[in-house]
């Protein structure tokens, strides 16, 4: 792995227990697991490295068994011997840092690889600390060099000890020192069957390095090469597939993530915008609504003020009434009980002006118009639209409008005419007291339809409210005659009513033949005659109209036939042509 994929694996994880002797430590050479230097790592497939104790306490994901073919280093173990078929429990563990699932080998956590590059920045920081190091020979002097080889720190007599051995002689022996300003540590990978002996070989047909010891024992028939020898071409496999392949995707990937990044900022920010805006519409919504609650709250008031304003002029006018009749009354009462004859008859003619005064032209109000106003036409209408209140559209409405019975009119023709048998049409409108249309329903009324001959012969009646202050009325009629029309609304009658409504005969229909006036039926003779006293346009008699373009069109009957134009003579009537050219009706 590289050092750049280590430190972003290894930073995100530093913490204040990663700090020593007030100095922060290279994250590259701490284990993320338990936040301390690492302590023989090992590498998951996953290129990330954790010591070796960190791994063996992971929570196995899965626990699979399926036969397994011995490893090659195990083969090389044999001697090369023919790799044979076991089973094995494969145990599957979860990165920590990745979350990817990652097989444990077989032989455990011996067969993953070491991290040696760890393991030289474990030893690097802590040379870069300035804490002493002791000797890891004899544990009493402080350490001033180290072996290479034997990855041991040496005090200065260990270290000329470790010189004259005949075993160790030959290993490189650095000065701390010298270390420690170079910042960065090169040391030879040992063997883990030969202690001390240096990976310089590599098994070609093993494809693992080797040292000198297993290239003449264990690997004797294989083919050995020195690294160096091959380190180019695995080398190049390495960078090849990091150049051509990775690298590029790296970038991809990268630039996807700054993409990703900038959406999620500019998401944010968009959301963040939208916020204040709801926060500031809300804001304004709510001061104009505040607003329009105290103009509502004023209407209210002003009502109340006007209102009051009238019941004490009313009050004050009944209060004058009530005292000029009563004083009056009482005074006559008194003067017919107690008075005598000639008393009476002395104060007859002032007591007579005033009681007829007061009779005919004092204050009498009429209980209908005069009932007290105990404000119930006062209502608010919560969803009624309002306008607008500093650019927000507001409802809510104060409704003050009181119903005026002499105010309420009719439309349509409903209530002029009818017909036996045809529906008829007419619409109540309630009005206030200033003629305006009331903008709401809820009105109890009463429509009632009565022959005037006939009491027991009534006109079912239909009443729809239009919620508009409107009310739509239906009737059927089934004889034919005058009938009274009682429109009430809150149990008191409409100006007008009751209505008078003319209701005409129906008229059937026949097959006979179809004539019209003694000027058609004659085929236009001008020398046709009509009983009837009417005269034709330029002198001739007839039925008196214009038959221009007539013929075969309607017309309305002559010699007092009530039949109305639109139903004449070729729908309803059967005429025929008196001898003396008299048109006569005959009604079927």
């Amino acid at each position: 792995m590289s050092q750049s994929e280590q430190k972003e694996n290894t930073e995100p994880a530093l913490s204040s227990e990663q700090e020593l002797n007030g100095t922060f430590v290279n994250p590259r050479a701490v284990c993320n697991v338990c936040k301390r230097l690492y302590r023989d790592p090992k590498i998951l497939p996953c290129l990330h490295t954790f010591c070796s104790d960190c791994i063996g306490q992971l929570e196995p994901f899965s626990v699979s068994s399926r036969c397994r073919r011995d490893a090659p280093e195990e083969d090389s173990r044999r001697g090369g011997a023919v790799p044979e078929e076991r089973p094995a429990v494969t145990v599957t563990v979860l990165c920590p840092d990745c979350d990817s699932e990652v097989d444990i080998p077989p032989s455990g956590l011996g067969g993953l690889s070491t991290d040696h590059l760890a393991l030289d920045e474990v030893f690097l920081e802590t040379l870069v600390t300035d804490g002493p190091l002791g000797c890891d020979l004899c544990g009493e002097g402080g350490a001033e060099s180290r072996c290479e080889v034997c990855c041991v720190n040496l005090c200065e007599f260990c270290c000329q000890a470790h010189r004259r051995q005949k075993r160790t002689a030959s290993h490189s022996i650095q000065c701390l020192k010298e270390l420690k300003s170079r910042g960065r540590l090169c040391r030879p990978v040992l063997c883990s069957l030969h202690p001390g002996q240096e990976l310089r070989l590599f098994c070609q047909p093993c494809d693992l390095p080797v040292c000198l010891e297993c290239a003449a024992t264990l690997h004797r028939d294989h083919r050995c090469c020195p690294t160096g020898d091959v380190i180019d071409r695995h080398g190049d496999r390495i960078r090849e597939l990091v150049t051509v392949r990775l690298r590029p995707r790296l970038e991809r990937l990268k630039e996807s993530l700054q993409k990703v990044e900038v959406s999620q900022e500019a998401l944010q920010a968009r959301v963040d915008a939208a916020a204040n805006e709801v926060r500031v519409f809300a804001r304004g919504y709510a001061s104009a609504v505040e607003a329009h609650c105290l103009s509502l709250l004023h209407r209210l008031e002003e009502l109340r003020v006007q209102r009051r304003n009238q019941l004490h002029l009313q009050r004050a006018q009944l209060q004058q009434a009530v005292s000029d009749v009563r004083g009056s009354v009482e005074f006559a009462e008194r003067l017919l009980s107690c008075g005598s004859d000639a008393e009476i008859l002395s104060a007859k003619g002032v007591t007579l002006r005033r009681l007829t005064s007061l009779a005919e032209n004092s204050y009498d109000p009429h209980p209908a118009t005069v009932a007290p106003d105990d404000g119930s036409s006062i209502s608010f209408l919560p969803r009624e639209p309002a306008g607008e209140v500093e650019g927000y559209p507001v409802v809510g409405v104060i409704n003050s409008k009181t119903l005026d019975l002499s105010k309420c009119t009719i439309e349509g023709e409903g209530l002029q005419r009818g017909r036996e048998g045809q529906q008829g049409h007419f619409t109540l409108v309630c009005r206030d007291s200033a003629g305006e249309q009331m903008a709401r329903g809820g009105e109890h009324v009463l429509v009632s339809i009565v022959h005037k001959e006939k009491k027991s012969c009534t006109v079912e009646t239909a009443v729809v409210d239009n919620s508009d202050g409107s009310y739509s009325v239906s009737y059927t009629p089934k004889e034919p005659g005058a009938f009274s029309v009682w429109v009430c609304v809150r149990a008191q009658h409409v100006k007008g009513s009751p209505f008078i409504l003319n209701v005409q005969r129906k008229l059937r229909r026949h097959s006979g033949t179809f004539h019209c006036c003694s000027f058609c039926s004659s085929g236009g003779a001008k020398e046709a005659r009509c009983g009837c006293p009417g005269t034709m346009p330029g002198g001739f008699k007839g039925c008196g109209h214009s038959h221009k373009g007539h013929p075969g069109k309607p017309h309305w009957s002559c010699c007092g036939s009530t039949v109305e134009q639109s139903e004449c003579l070729p729908q309803s009537v059967l005429a025929a042509v008196s001898p003396r050219g008299h048109l006569r009706t005959v009604e079927l």
